[in-house]
């Protein structure tokens, strides 16, 4: 049952914090004001209250899970995580929060701009960083091979 519940808390972490960077990307290159505006809105509600319990739940089991295993792969899970947390923490729900308000009264100046590719790299990061987590989970679990070579 933990198994599954990191499995699922874990997509849908990774699916929430691509969709957020694919709809920021359109909506800056093709969008409106109005739409850039929406798009801030629903990353802060409902969007952070989806992926923030998303990620808990992910790092929870994944550390439940760790307990009984040992290796270097978990080592690597372990490491990157924090990193993750911080990431998610520190840079990536204030700069949501900041976007959403500035956005939302139609504040589209540098400073807009600097904080949103200070998201999409952060964002950009931890996709990184949660793919790299998810891709050892499934070597673990035997999906992909153990090692990091090719088996064909």
């Amino acid at each position: 049952m933990i198994t599954l519940l990191h499995r699922i808390s874990a997509q849908i972490a990774i699916l929430c914090i691509a969709t957020f960077f694919t709809a920021t990307i359109f909506v800056e290159l093709f969008g409106t004001a109005e739409s850039i505006a929406t798009v801030k809105s629903l990353i802060l509600w409902p969007g952070l209250f989806i992926l923030i319990p998303a990620v808990v739940l992910t790092g929870g089991s994944g550390f439940a899970l760790a307990k009984s295993r040992s290796g270097k792969l978990i080592r690597q899970k372990k490491t990157r995580m924090p990193f993750i947390a911080a990431n998610g923490i520190l840079v990536l729900i204030p700069c949501a929060i900041f976007l959403d308000q500035w956005a939302s009264v139609g504040v589209f100046d540098i400073k807009f701009y600097v904080v949103q590719a200070v998201e999409l790299l952060a964002g950009a990061t931890n996709l990184i960083l949660m793919g790299m987590n998810m891709r050892d989970g499934f070597r673990m679990s035997g999906r992909f091979g153990r090692s990091g070579l090719n088996n064909g």
